[in-house]
């Protein structure tokens, strides 16, 4: 009561100046809002945008817990230090240093993220005199689990900034921008910063800065840490299991590794009809298609051995669905729901393009063989133009059943 007490309290001494905003974002998000309405007819609902933004969030929290684990775990084997994980539960959790490497690396992410992102969505708010907006809540949580582990915390806060800036406020905030925030986010660093976003260097902790130490004259072994679109795009085996790559324990983005928990999660958002199961299931059908087309390519003979396409494109259909960051995207954030189609026909057509999409740039560059951050970009931008073409269409439809029964 004393905390609920002092923070009305502000609540009150700053209404009506330009700090407002920020003590009524702090106190709505502690605290159920005590507004009530006095004209017309209302909804009720025990949700509102935070609950929702929160619910996602509680979604991705297993995939932020396992990726510090996993952070630990692959440096710790690149170093030799431990044996490989033969399951979920082996020696990624029972070894509390993966966790403490993990937090060491990660966590640093997650603050600078929500710091300098909500930071900027306090400062609009106050210029602005609007309350703050929530979308950041979520997109402060997306963007430390879809970048490198070891990226350096000030190209971060550069990229948060731009994508906070450039990729929200500009359209007029939450709500009214055309492009996914985190993946604007991520955008500007692989186009930024090309060599912190991509190479088998970058996936592992340790691994730029032992390198780095290598070329110097130190006589150290180098780390691999290439993941498994690394490989398979340079012709090589993979070297993983199918069972590694369900359940994630592999060299990639911080939480974009264990298909296990991104399923688990999808199936919350589903059950909690926050995330839209059309544009998962359509998705995932649009890359199931992509990848038996190429692998019918293969099988005809047309692509030899010595294509370097090769080794994508012979990669088994149904595996695309378990490597790279697909999985998290089209579970996360293809299913924005600011950014993605709205009509229920809409999304079936928006999520097949992102899934079909996806493997066809994964396939086609090899040196960025992770398409699904373009292909959600992509189709963010044509969703207003999907839905008004069904829209259309429906209106077509009725005026031509109004003009039968008029004649």
């Amino acid at each position: 009561m004393g905390l609920k007490s002092s923070l009305h309290n502000l609540k009150e001494k700053y209404k009506g100046t330009n700090m407002a905003p920020a003590f009524n974002a702090i106190h709505t998000f502690l605290y159920t809002p005590n507004d009530t309405t006095h004209h017309g007819t209302h909804i009720k609902a025990a949700d509102d945008l935070k609950r929702t933004m929160n619910t996602v969030i509680m979604a991705l929290i297993p995939c932020l817990i396992f990726g510090m684990f996993n952070a630990g775990y692959q440096h710790h084997l690149a170093l030799g230090e431990i044996e490989r994980a033969t399951g979920f539960l082996d020696s990624i959790f029972w070894n509390w240093d993966n966790l403490v490497v993990g937090l060491w690396k990660i966590l640093p992410l997650v603050i600078v993220s929500y710091g300098v992102g909500l930071a900027i969505e306090f400062v609009f708010a106050v210029i602005k005199k609007h309350e703050v907006e929530e979308g950041y809540l979520v997109t402060g949580m997306l963007v430390p689990l879809i970048v490198p582990v070891d990226i350096p915390l000030w190209m971060l806060a550069v990229a948060v900034a731009f994508g906070v800036v450039i990729g929200k406020e500009v359209f007029g905030g939450t709500g009214m921008n055309i492009l996914n925030p985190a993946l604007t986010i991520r955008a500007f660093l692989f186009f930024a910063y090309p060599t912190w976003m991509s190479g088998d260097k970058v996936w592992v902790h340790g691994a730029v800065e032992r390198d780095q130490l290598i070329a110097a004259g130190e006589n150290l072994d180098a780390i691999s840490g290439e993941t498994i679109l690394g490989s398979l795009a340079q012709n090589k085996a993979a070297g993983y299991e199918v069972m590694d790559m369900f359940y994630g324990i592999i060299p990639g983005s911080v939480g974009e590794t264990s298909t296990l928990l991104i399923l688990l999660g999808g199936l919350f958002l589903i059950f909690t009809k926050i995330g839209s199961w059309r544009i998962m299931l359509s998705s995932a059908l649009g890359a199931i298609a992509m990848g038996l087309i190429f692998n019918g390519v293969v099988d005809t003979g047309w692509i030899g051995e010595g294509s370097k396409f090769y080794g994508l494109m012979s990669t088994t259909w149904w595996h695309h669905l378990l490597i790279g960051g697909f999985a998290f995207g089209i579970v996360f954030m293809a299913t924005d729901p600011v950014t993605a189609s709205q009509t229920n026909k809409g999304k079936w057509i928006y999520g097949f393009l992102i899934g079909f999409i996806s493997i066809l740039i994964r396939v086609f560059n090899p040196a960025y063989p992770e398409g699904v951050m373009l292909a959600i970009l992509l189709m963010n931008v044509f969703a207003p133009t999907i839905d008004h073409y069904i829209v259309q269409a429906n209106v077509k439809k009725r005026m031509k059943r109004l003009k039968v029964k008029t004649a």
